[in-house]
């Protein structure tokens, strides 16, 4: 462990965070942890990985309770839980936050780095977008399928040496990054594929890529949705490119049939970051006067089932 390097605390070490956090260690990183329920499985073993980037198991260096107070602050505090409806996001990272703490968010959504940006003015916040294929297979055992690129930004907008740093860091752990002066257009941008495909799945009980796509009307309305997304994106500042609806819809095609994060959530029974992915959008769309009228229609449906 260099003495050199940076302390990281990762809050919501599931497949997404315990991944990031193995990178940072990989780098030589102090990195620790919260962890909720899996605590005991974590403190024996640590996070056990089947990556094709070799051995990426870890020992957090510290490893603390969900309600723990800090032993000293770190320099990155990493937040990659879930956007969902209720959670106190600040509170989460408060306890750990010190004066130049650079707040990290690898969390999925549009608009979401204004409660902590509110909270925290003082600090650094960096934005990250996850292009990764990870899941838990069981307490403190992750399989990590493929990919792992990170998309980062200082937001609002601009890089620093803040991101800078953190960017290096991530490179010489072995993952790819594209640095960004624009992150909240690179979240519209995703939110193009996400918004439409993500609640869908739900709407269709689960429903895979081939299904939404394949079923009658199918691909036509994924197409519309696509669209309203871009004219919200427009209206906020951020036009996206319109050949971007094809290229989504071509790489979904290439893709083996594909169940999302939120269709996976829905099955098995947890809460699924609706506002995140889809409330923002059509909140954003609402304050620009731009019609929406399918992802309104998918929102409130939704909200129905809730």
């Amino acid at each position: 462990m260099s003495n050199l390097k940076p302390h990281a605390l990762i809050i919501g070490a599931g497949a997404i965070g315990s991944f990031y956090g193995a990178i940072l260690k990989r780098a030589g990183c102090t990195v620790s942890a919260v962890v909720r329920s899996e605590y005991d499985a974590v403190k024996a073993h640590g996070f056990r990985f089947e990556s094709p980037l070799g051995d990426i198991s870890w020992k957090p260096d510290y490893l603390y309770k969900d309600g723990d107070r800090p032993d000293s602050t770190p320099d990155y505090v990493i937040l990659a839980t879930k956007v969902l409806p209720g959670s106190d996001r600040a509170g989460l990272v408060r306890p750990w936050v010190g004066e130049g703490t650079n707040i990290v968010l690898i969390q999925n959504g549009l608009d979401i780095e204004r409660e902590l940006a509110d909270a925290f003015p003082d600090n650094p916040i960096i934005s990250c977008l996850a292009f990764i294929a990870v899941s838990r297979v069981a307490p403190g055992e992750i399989k990590h399928n493929a990919y792992g690129r990170l998309v980062m930004g200082r937001y609002p907008s601009g890089l620093d040496d803040h991101c800078q740093a953190l960017s290096d860091l991530f490179v010489e752990g072995g993952i790819d990054i594209k640095l960004t002066e624009e992150v909240v257009r690179e979240r519209w941008l995703k939110c193009v594929w996400n918004t439409p495909f993500n609640p869908l799945s739900v709407l269709a009980n689960g429903a895979d890529t081939y299904t939404m796509l394949d079923t009658p009307g199918g691909e036509k309305l994924v197409r519309e949705m696509m669209q309203e997304v871009i004219d919200a994106a427009e209206a906020d500042g951020h036009p996206l490119p319109p050949q971007i609806i094809d290229s989504n819809i071509d790489g979904t095609r290439k893709m083996p049939a594909y169940k999302n994060s939120m269709a996976l959530d829905y099955l098995n029974d947890r809460p699924i970051e609706l506002d995140a992915i889809l409330g923002n959008v059509v909140a954003i769309a609402q304050k620009h006067g731009v019609p929406v009228p399918r992802l309104e229609t998918m929102l409130a449906a939704l909200r129905m089932r809730a």
